[in-house]
């Protein structure tokens, strides 16, 4: 198998950037999760934080309230993904549109972006001096109400530690380099410390203040620690416990998911779909854990991003079928050992053409390459799945309940 073409090609969430940036990202990103892990050594000019929230007490004292369905009536979710600037402009009414003519029902839309922007007018104190609110959406309650008008199942998607406002302005909460500037990727984002309790209050509070306004489930993205991170994490500083990366990944979910279900509203994350089939566990993430943790998994199983070989498959992106089939394969393995604590999968697939991998490599992706993702999840026994594109801009006349 050329695990080469996997690290350049694998896909994160990030479903709201710009192509290539994404794809530059996710290339620094896959080459740090099929590392080894290594656990970061105390950096002496660090701080030691305090251990981060793993729970509240109830649900210490009552484990089986995490895994209890906040919303067993909710619909088999066949959903779109949306960015602010589409929800809160013009393209938002074809995008309805799509969703009343066809099987689709959900629609998952920015709360806070891949910059780190909340993406409404808040009015909450705390979220105002963290965060940097912009009116992306410029009447999010409009947009709520329209939503219901549609019959939309609402998912709110929060970015979490890739987070360049909040890093900018609260050094102490993201990664110092050396000469005191917070550090940046090569595509100039920064992130927020994953062991800082405060970054995961933050979260949280912009996902209860997300229920509030009406939306059903938390749709969390870069639940993760920067790309790379166990290559560079002896020369930043940054507070942290004993606990492992992956420890601490897992721990803000369960922590996440323990402040939220109470409110009646279910947990999502998004993973690499890589990760059911080999460990990211340099950038904090386990598939299992996190997967314990949440009411849905979300792994991004576009099949551009898988490398010859995969599944048995010369050229992934022509074989979405196998492909996908393939990767669901691999993700029942993961997850069946689970039994009750076994989430539902959602997969994001694939609506868009990968015309970087160069001819011959990867073909137009239309109706028929949709519908063959949809035929392999439910020949898997998958019946949900999200679409994305990232300017949404969606394959017409796929039928979404391929047999």
């Amino acid at each position: 198998m050329n695990i080469t073409w996997a690290l350049l090609m694998m896909a994160l969430g990030s479903v709201g950037v710009q192509q290539n940036q994404h794809d530059a990202e996710v290339a620094i990103a896959l080459k740090s999760a099929m590392n080894p892990p290594i656990i970061a050594q105390q950096n002496n000019n660090s701080n030691v934080a305090t251990p981060a929230p793993s729970a509240s007490p109830e649900a210490t004292n009552s484990e089986s309230m995490l895994h209890t369905d906040p919303q067993p009536d909710a619909p088999k979710v066949k959903g779109i993904y949306v960015t602010a600037y589409s929800a809160g402009g013009e393209r938002m009414e074809k995008l309805l549109t799509l969703l009343d003519q066809t099987e689709l029902n959900s629609m998952v839309i920015d709360i806070k972006d891949d910059a780190g922007y909340i993406t409404y007018k808040t009015d909450n104190a705390d979220l105002q001096k963290l965060g940097n609110p912009q009116p992306f959406i410029g009447d999010i309650n409009k947009l709520m109400e329209r939503l219901k008008k549609h019959d939309v199942y609402p998912i709110a998607r929060i970015v979490v530690f890739k987070d360049s406002i909040l890093a900018k302005k609260n050094p102490q909460m993201s990664f110092v380099n050396t000469d005191g500037t917070v550090w940046k990727n090569k595509g100039g984002d920064s992130f927020v410390n994953p062991y800082n309790e405060d970054v995961w209050k933050y979260n949280v509070d912009i996902a209860k203040e997300a229920v509030k306004l009406g939306f059903k489930e938390i749709q969390f993205d870069y639940v993760r620690f920067p790309e790379g991170f166990e290559k560079r994490a002896d020369n930043l500083k940054y507070t942290k416990t004993t606990d492992s990366r992956v420890e601490i990944v897992s721990n803000f979910v369960k922590y996440a998911k323990a402040e939220l279900a109470p409110l009646g509203v279910r947990v999502s994350v998004d993973i690499f779909g890589y990760a059911a089939s080999a460990p990211a566990e340099g950038i904090g993430q386990d598939f299992v854990k996190i997967s314990k943790n949440v009411d849905v998994i979300s792994p991004m199983v576009y099949p551009s991003h898988y490398s010859t070989g995969w599944f048995g498959v010369k050229e992934p992106d022509l074989d979405p079928y196998a492909t996908i089939k393939g990767s669901m394969v691999d993700t029942h393995k993961k997850l069946d050992p689970l039994g009750s604590y076994k989430p539902v999968i959602r997969p994001w697939i694939q609506d868009f053409t990968a015309s970087w991998l160069g001819s011959g490599h990867y073909v137009k992706y239309g109706k028929k390459q949709v519908e063959d993702q949809i035929r392999a999840l439910k020949d898997e026994n998958v019946d949900e799945f999200l679409l994305w594109n990232a300017n949404n801009r969606y394959t017409a006349d796929v039928d979404y309940e391929k047999q």
